[in-house]
């Protein structure tokens, strides 16, 4: 009798850990490491540093103080404030800064391309352009939206390329100011959404972002766009935001930035691929660091460490900040002190005029 109750007992304890099991979602599993190994969180750069991906929308009007706090325990010198919209909200913003927080800030001045082909669009869009660079504008930010959501005059998909925008790509060329451009998304939201898909815990927890192959046009003609017009405008300097999204194939973002050579690369969201594949990823760094720039895109203080220790630390399997963008730990590229300063704060400085450079060391 007692050998019957101890069997079932045993079957009970059997069906509920199992029920325990198939109940708990993939979403939920996120097992701590028990793994020991030497490392600590970076909370400050080694070096002052430049975020060229900044994002600070309420800047015409915000209290800047608070910000301004952050970037001091994080050891950044300047943001590069890409969302300075044009015309009378970027003046507000050159002037906010310039009363409050002088050389601490600047800002990128952006275009609406929503309705390319209009008779006198491209005329007005050049002049605003060349407005707000007499403004203080430092450099132009294009959003997503091209290629993705805006349409000509004609109501169709208006490409990156579409030779209608050339006199835009010419003139920041001719005003000596970068182009910085996200273009497309990762290939993955193109993809099937099913267990191969690597983003598969992103879409499944962020389903917009899911695309049909064809949405609104292949990934691959998306980005191809954008490449031809970083080839038809050699003299214009670009900054392919997000690593053009080849930070998983650095291999052929190599040969891309052979064959471009007015393109750079900004490292925002992309840190947890850099950090999965350090030696890789370091060698990268090593051959390309005269075209690599430090940007964060999301202003989040508390997930810049992560950041700091890919690029500078040697440490083994430590976490990332978000599980759903990586489930994989991160491994540290332990980068030279030469390539951190460029990665950090010279290449910004070469490429984005008229940056204070008394901050910043030799």
């Amino acid at each position: 009798m007692k050998t019957k109750f101890y069997i079932l007992s045993l079957l009970l304890l059997s069906v509920s850990f199992t029920s325990f099991s198939q109940d708990m979602s993939f979403e939920e599993y996120n097992p701590k490491s028990t793994l020991v190994v030497p490392g600590k969180i970076i909370k400050k750069a080694k070096f002052p540093f430049i975020d060229v991906h900044g994002h600070q929308y309420q800047m015409p009007t915000q209290d800047l103080t608070p910000v301004v706090a952050a970037m001091d325990t994080l050891n950044m010198g300047i943001m590069v404030n890409l969302s300075g919209r044009n015309g009378d909200d970027l003046i507000k913003s050159v002037a906010n800064i310039d009363k409050n927080f002088p050389n601490r800030f600047v800002v990128f001045c952006n275009i609406d391309f929503e309705g390319a082909g209009k008779q006198g669009w491209i005329e007005e869009k050049v002049a605003q352009l060349k407005e707000d660079v007499k403004n203080g504008a430092r450099g132009l930010k294009v959003y997503k939206s091209l290629g993705l959501r805006n349409k000509d005059i004609d109501g169709k998909r208006l490409a990156i390329d579409d030779s209608r925008l050339n006199p835009i790509w010419k003139t920041c060329g001719e005003l000596g100011i970068p182009v910085l451009i996200h273009a497309a998304d990762p290939k993955s939201f193109w993809d099937e959404f099913d267990g191969d898909n690597e983003r598969w815990l992103e879409l499944k927890t962020h389903p917009r972002r899911k695309r049909e192959a064809n949405d609104p046009a292949p990934w691959e003609q998306i980005i191809q766009e954008q490449h031809n017009m970083f080839k038809a405008h050699p003299n214009t300097t670009f900054i392919n935001a997000h690593m053009g999204w080849f930070a998983n194939d650095l291999g052929h973002l190599g040969k891309l930035l052979d064959e471009m050579p007015n393109m750079n690369v900004g490292i925002g969201a992309i840190i947890a691929e850099l950090g999965r594949q350090p030696r890789f990823a370091k060698a990268f760094f090593m051959k390309y660091q005269d075209r690599i720039l430090f940007g964060k895109d999301s202003w989040k203080p508390e997930e810049f460490p992560t950041y700091f220790r890919v690029l500078e630390s040697a440490d083994e399997y430590f976490p990332y900040h978000k599980k759903y963008h990586a489930y994989w730990p991160m491994y540290g590229l332990d980068l030279p002190d030469e390539v951190l300063k460029k990665v950090y704060y010279k290449n910004a400085l070469r490429i984005v005029p008229g940056l204070d450079k008394s901050r910043f060391p030799n």
